[in-house]
């Protein structure tokens, strides 16, 4: 469901260029493996511009493999990769992005612009998912890249996983699924963070992996890229992150990312031009304008070629919806849907849309979910977005309550209707919908819910057709 692994190692290393396998040593003893490529021919004065490339979680050096060789050191770059700790061919266990691996970054970071052939100064980096979690959590740290390009990953850990309380079971369950050498430590807390206990405990696991409230002082250039629709990590990440950093700035959202992203090789040429240009700009100083353009990006869904730029936020107008139906009682594994028209005109759903619903339990109903889907002319039916509260403390008197859901972006095609699903886990919308899964909940609960209503954010001038 989550796994990138793979989805870059494409490509070979081209004839003019040679890469080296190399072990970097820690401090600590273990042993990272490393991929070191240099482009052909002698090093410019003061030695190659650099680019440290980070791989998802599960994944390995390899996975980032077709950026560098594709991208960057064809046009004279050296590039680093190295198989986190406790993943690929490295030794060491898995803390998540934690004070050990950013120990590890500092260190490689060291070791690569030590080197006469790479410039002490120019180095920048992209991250993917995990990595793109490492580099920025670096950057506020004080690792002194030129340049970052924080790519599908999160700026707040705690709410890109658990918003508004209730965790991500599914997510969270998979992303410990994608590898074994786990800290004993770190893979209790993920433990936890699955159950919703020890809450306290996983926020301040959360936080030290989190870049979020240091990127205000950031002022290296920053180029984030998103995913439209991204269940692990929401454009609400990247968007925090980008207005939060006071340097040059750039955001891509696109048609990459975690389920249920599409991932298209067609559009990867073109994000990861737009990539290189950023480096060009701000590690080889070329005045190519990618500095000066709108700086907010948006690709049309499925990917065309096309995107839409604006020089802020896209422009958006909320939708009021009531959901009617009668007051209904459901049991634990039961579900409430309600469905609601639209305007017959295409719709593009972009942020975060909120269920407002009036809710009881004299029984006790610990958390609700709610998923928004679109009931398409064809038949078809596609999640727009879902999200999920805890709830204790409810009683026969009714209680409203409100769902923020995913800021995601999702075309809604002419003449479709909203469904609603309310139940105490994503799977009653649909058995392989395994993004909220049941926790905690008592097989005699039951819960009454009353009046429903929607606010649904939709771009002014959708983008994708």
């Amino acid at each position: 469901m989550i796994s990138l692994v793979g989805a870059w190692a494409i490509g070979a290393v081209p004839a003019h260029a040679s890469s080296t396998e190399v072990s970097l040593q820690m401090d600590d003893g273990v042993s990272l493996a490393a991929t070191l490529n240099l482009p052909d021919g002698t090093p410019p004065a003061g030695g190659w511009p650099a680019v440290m490339l980070f791989h998802p979680l599960g994944g390995t050096r390899a996975s980032v493999a077709s950026i560098a060789q594709g991208f960057l050191v064809n046009q004279g770059y050296a590039v680093l990769a190295y198989d986190a700790r406790g993943q690929g061919a490295s030794g060491g266990l898995v803390t998540l992005d934690g004070p050990r691996e950013i120990a590890d970054l500092r260190e490689a970071f060291q070791w690569f612009r030590s080197r006469a052939d790479v410039s002490d100064t120019q180095i920048g980096a992209m991250g993917l998912s995990l990595g793109g979690g490492a580099v920025l959590r670096a950057a506020v740290e004080g690792v002194p890249f030129k340049a970052i390009v924080p790519t599908i990953t999160w700026t707040d850990l705690y709410q890109a996983l658990a918003p508004q309380g209730w965790p991500k079971t599914g997510v969270i369950a998979s992303f410990v699924q994608l590898v074994h050498a786990w800290e004993p430590t770190a893979y209790g807390i993920a433990q936890d963070a699955i159950r919703n206990q020890n809450i306290p405990v996983v926020k301040a696991f959360s936080a030290q992996r989190s870049s979020l409230p240091g990127l205000s002082s950031l002022t290296t250039p920053a180029f984030f890229i998103q995913g439209r629709r991204d269940y692990a990590f929401d454009i609400s990440q990247a968007r925090a992150g980008y207005n939060a950093v006071k340097g040059p700035k750039r955001l891509y959202v696109g048609d990459l990312g975690h389920a249920p992203a599409s991932n298209p090789e067609a559009e990867k040429p073109h994000y990861l031009t737009e990539v290189r240009e950023w480096f060009d700009r701000f590690l080889k100083g070329l005045p190519n304008g990618i500095d000066t353009r709108p700086p907010v990006e948006v690709a049309a869904d499925p990917w065309t070629g096309k995107t839409a730029s604006f020089k802020t936020w896209p422009k958006t107008r909320v939708m009021n919806l009531k959901l009617t139906g009668a007051k209904r009682t459901i049991a634990a594994t039961g579900s409430v849907v309600r469905t609601v028209k639209l305007p017959k005109r295409r719709l593009e759903a972009f942020g975060s849309a909120t269920v407002t619903a009036s809710i009881s339990s004299a029984s006790g109903w610990p958390h609700l979910v709610a998923v928004l889907s679109a009931l398409t002319p064809g038949g078809g039916e596609t999640v727009i977005s879902e999200g999920g509260i805890p709830t204790s403390g409810l009683t026969g008197q009714s209680t409203r309550v409100t769902i923020r859901l995913l800021n995601d972006a999702t075309l809604i095609p002419a003449g479709s209707r909203l469904r609603l699903t309310l139940a105490s886990a994503s799977t009653a919308q649909n058995i392989a919908n395994a993004l909220y899964l049941d926790v905690g909940m008592s097989p005699s609960a039951k819960l009454t819910v009353a009046k429903t209503t929607l606010r649904l954010p939709v771009l002014q001038r959708p983008v994708s057709r």
